[in-house]
This record gives C-alpha cells, sequence and structure tokens, in this order.
C-alpha cells in the first residue's frame, strides 16, 4: 500500500516507523532536521514543504497512493490537505486527526460524514485520550482500561501487590476466587519480560497483569490483584484546556470534580460551560492553592495541560502532599517511562493513544480496532474471522484451543452476535466472530491477519 503521511510530529513519525516495513511510504513535512533523522531509521521517502500546498502533493505522487493520513499541528491544514488530496486522487482514503470539537459537531460533522468535507475518517486525540483517563477514574487500581466492540468487554492492566488475594496463587485459582465472574488473563510482564500465561502461572507481586473481562466485571479482577480500593469520589483536573474540560464533564455527574486553571478568561469560560465543577484560578503547581483544596483527600489528581514540565511536577507535588493517585499526561514519548513509577502513578502518552485508532485504519475492514499497550510495547486487536478462500488451513470451526499461533499471542475473548464472550480453549470459532487478540510483539501483527482474516 502507498501511503503519504502529512506531518512528521510525534504521531507521524511513529506511523511512518511502524508502516514503513510493509507499505510505500511518503511523509512530509517543513522541518527538515525531523524528516533527516526518520530517512535514517526507516525505509521510507521524505518531502519537505507545506503539507497543504497542492505542488507539494504532487510531488509526494499523490495521484498514485491509496492513503493519506494528514497529523500535523494543525486542524486546518489536515482537513484543507485532505481536500486537495481528493482533488489530484479521486479514489484516495483520507484520514485526518482533528483536535477543535467544533469541527466534530452540528453542520461540519454531518458535512465530514456526506463527503461535503471529504474527511473520510476523523480522529480526536482530545476524546481518546478524555476516554482513557475516564476508564482510569472508573475502575480503581487500573494502570490501562480499553474498550473492544462497543463497549462489551474491556482489556484491563493492573499491578499486583503484596496483599492482594491472588499473590502467590496460581491463575487456575481465579474461578475460586471468583466463581461467577468470567475472565482471562492475556499477559503478565514481570521485571519488564512478557509472560504468556497458562492456568499453572503464580501471580507475584510488581507482576502487570493484563485480563479481559466483561463490562462490569474488571473491578472484581482487579480487587483479587491488590487490596480493595474504594470508588474514587474526589477529582483535581490540572489544566482546563481540551481535555480538562472534557474530562470534567464527562466525571462531574459521579464525582467532585475541581479544575484549575491559570488563565483568567479560559477558568470563567469553562466555568459557564460545566455544571457542578468547581473552577479555581491559579497555578497547578501552587501548593498554598492544593493545601486549601484538601489535596490529602483527593482520589486522582490527573494533570493534562499542554506542558509536560508542569504536569510532572504539579503531580509530584500533589503526591508529595496525599493525593492517592497521579495522573500527567506527556506529549513527549521518550519521557513517560522515566517518570511511570517515579512518584506518578501513570503517564499517559497522547501519541501512543493515538496511534492505534490510525492502524486500525490502515489495516483494513477486517481489523476493527488496534490498542498500543504498554507506552508501544505490545498490541491488542479486534479482527474479524473469516473463512479462507481456498478453504484450506482455516481457522473456522476450530476450538480455540486447537488455533496454532506465533510466541507470545494470545486469544483473550471473542465477541460474537454483539455479545462478549471470554476466549475458552473449548469454544469454536465461527465466521464473523470478532477475536480480541492480545501481542506482546507487535512483529506477529501481520501474521496474525492472515490466521483470522486470510487473504
Amino acid at each position: 500500500m502507498k501511503i503519504v503521511i502529512l506531518g512528521a510530529g510525534a504521531v507521524g513519525s511513529t506511523l511512518a516507523a511502524l508502516l514503513s516495513e510493509e507499505n510505500d511510504i511518503v511523509i512530509v513535512d517543513n522541518n527538515s532536521s525531523a524528516l533527516n533523522r526518520l530517512e535514517e531509521e526507516a525505509d521510507l521517502k521524505t518531502i519537505l514543504g507545506g503539507c497543504s500546498y497542492p505542488n507539494v502533493l504532487v510531488k509526494s505522487d499523490i495521484a498514485n497512493a491509496d492513503m493519506v493520513v494528514a497529523v500535523t499541528g494543525s486542524d486546518e491544514t489536515n482537513i484543507v490537505a485532505c481536500m486537495i488530496a481528493k482533488v489530484l486522487n479521486g479514489s484516495i482514503k483520507t484520514i485526518a486527526r482533528v483536535r477543535e470539537a467544533s469541527y466534530l459537531r452540528g453542520k461540519t460533522k454531518e458535512a465530514m460524514d456526506s463527503g461535503l468535507i471529504p474527511v473520510d475518517i476523523h480522529v480526536s486525540p482530545e476524546q481518546l485520550i478524555t476516554d482513557q483517563i475516564q476508564g482510569l477514574i472508573d475502575i480503581p487500581g487500573s494502570l490501562q482500561v480499553l474498550e473492544f466492540g462497543t463497549g462489551q468487554l474491556n482489556l484491563v492492566a493492573v499491578k499486583a501487590v503484596k496483599g492482594g488475594p491472588m499473590i502467590g496463587h496460581e491463575i487456575g485459582d481465579l474461578k475460586d476466587h471468583m466463581p461467577k465472574v468470567d475472565t482471562r488473563v492475556a499477559a503478565i510482564f514481570r521485571k519488564g519480560e512478557s509472560i504468556v500465561p497458562t492456568g499453572s502461572t503464580s501471580i507475584e507481586a510488581n507482576d502487570e497483569v493484563f485480563f479481559i473481562s466483561k463490562k462490569g466485571e474488571a473491578t472484581n479482577v482487579i480487587n483479587e490483584m491488590r487490596t480493595k480500593e474504594d470508588p474514587y469520589k474526589n477529582i483535581i483536573i490540572a489544566g482546563g484546556g481540551k481535555i480538562g474540560s472534557r474530562l470534567a464533564k464527562a466525571t462531574e455527574g459521579n464525582h467532585n470534580v475541581k479544575i484549575i486553571e491559570a488563565d483568567s478568561a479560559r477558568a470563567r469560560t469553562i466555568s459557564e460551560k460545566l455544571s457542578s465543577t468547581i473552577v479555581l484560578e491559579g497555578s497547578v503547581s501552587d501548593k498554598s492553592l492544593l493545601h486549601d483544596e484538601n489535596i490529602e483527600n483527593t482520589d486522582v489528581f490527573a494533570a493534562v495541560t499542554n506542558d509536560d514540565e508542569a504536569n510532572v511536577m504539579s503531580c509530584l507535588l500533589a503526591k508529595e502532599m496525599g493525593a492517592h493517585k497521579v495522573i500527567a499526561l506527556i506529549n513527549n514519548p521518550a519521557y513517560v517511562d522515566l517518570v511511570q513509577g517515579r512518584g506518578i502513578d501513570i503517564a499517559i502518552a497522547p501519541s501512543q493513544i493515538t496511534i492505534g485508532t490510525f492502524l486500525a485504519e490502515i489495516e483494513g475492514q477486517d481489523v476493527v480496532k488496534v490498542h498500543s499497550l504498554r507506552r508501544g510495547a505490545a498490541e491488542a486487536i479486534e479482527a474479524i474471522a473469516k473463512e479462507s478462500p481456498s478453504g484450506k488451513d482455516s481457522c473456522i470451526g476450530k476450538e480455540l484451543g486447537e488455533i496454532s499461533l506465533p510466541e507470545g499471542v494470545t486469544i483473550g475473548a471473542l465477541i460474537r452476535d454483539n455479545k462478549g464472550k471470554i476466549a475458552h480453549d473449548h469454544v469454536h470459532l465461527r465466521e464473523n466472530d470478532h477475536v480480541i487478540v492480545f501481542l506482546t510483539n507487535k512483529k506477529h501483527l501481520k501474521e496474525v491477519k492472515s490466521i483470522f482474516s486470510p487473504k
């Protein structure tokens, strides 16, 4: 597939590196140093110039491209670039990152959906990040919460802690501990190394455990891996920008929410739009302000400003002052591993959350979702099972335990007839089942696709 990527920022660069081995990639940007670095790291072609300029798109050979992915820092550039791309190549698929919420509602949303504005797929990072943090708030003790299907199943990561009922016990004992809850442990990461779990694998303290459960049952599993946490009530959001205000709106109905925003005009604007959220004007790293707002009684402190340093420092300060859980948004993915676990409970890289949505579109119609896990170290996908065209080596009709999978790949669950079903070895696979597959090594993605959706 020939793909033109517009924008060599964190998302564009990561996409280019991931896709360059199996696709013909051209990446366009006006930053020569970013393009030079990409040329050294991956097998791709770079074009220096404005991403929405017709002459630059012609130079990128857009007329022969199958897809254009516009991920510059400007919504307007991304939208215009998609429009120009359609003019130059009527059959090209256009995908754009669109941050501004007003583009995604009302008549402009209708225009995109109808094709009047020729953006075939629009991705909103702010909404994806909001959903991610909301999931962490809704499921206490979780490190990552992802949805499959239309929400029927959750893939959840949890850190096992000494004192949890399952510590020192085999995974097979989970059924005895929770006879009414059906779940499957998809993977365990121990001291940074992945373990493909079996029923006899023991859970150890500090293991990072990924499991799949039906919606609403994840908390039961988490409470087996660590001491029970009460539902979160008190939330402080540092930063009243697009993510902060969306997160407040999403959580204020069931929680006591406060937002700290430094800009007076912005603080007034969001206070008028929110119902019960208390908006505080001030610095997110103001120790006196945090003390006055009873930071020691805060269940979740989420720093979501556009400044990585402000997010890190405010989280460290909040944690030191007694906040139960602190979550920091880190735009530079290189910093995420440096800060998580060092005073910051969860660090979120927007590029890693966004990447999966783009990959799902790029992988084709037989891959519904792609989620990046452990800051890009692993992946979980939702693939549609199809009969082999030749009728040979088909997985359709086989028991899940009989399907030969690459090392480090496990089937976690199925979605059949819009219902979630945990994947036990005796379950037979049917055509059009949605298969939730966990990959500890992303290099196996192509092979997994060929198993479940052979061409």
